[in-house]
């Protein structure tokens, strides 16, 4: 394994990844820290693990609509029987709505939480 040294919002991260997988972990951290900086340069959140909780469900998102069968799998949001889709077109027109609700929600969380510095 290699030791890779990365940086998310400013902070320095060492990382183990196989010797051929520098540039796809590169890439992930990139994408990572611009959704992390975005979230934080909006002002709502200040807390660094806040920050990260919502950029990883930005990203899942994202990734949900680029292959809705794959992110769904095993999750609650399959067939209306808990099953998974078989593909996209098997998903239920409520999980979209499902998740963006649930992100509008934690926003909200977030938003109201007056222990943030």
């Amino acid at each position: 394994m290699k030791q890779v040294e990365v940086q998310i919002m400013s902070q320095t991260y060492v990382l183990a990844c196989p010797a051929d997988g520098e540039e796809a972990l590169r890439e992930a951290v990139a994408q990572v820290d611009a959704a992390m900086c975005r979230i934080r340069d909006a002002g709502k959140v200040k807390a660094r693990d806040r920050i990260a909780v919502l950029a990883a469900l930005n990203i899942a998102f994202d990734a949900a609509h680029r292959d809705p069968a794959l992110a769904f799998r095993n999750s609650s949001f399959g067939t209306p029987e808990g099953e998974p889709a078989a593909d996209a077109a098997a998903l239920p027109p409520q999980a979209e709505q499902r998740l963006r609700a649930l992100i509008a929600r934690l926003d909200e969380a977030l938003a109201a939480d007056d222990r943030l510095p």
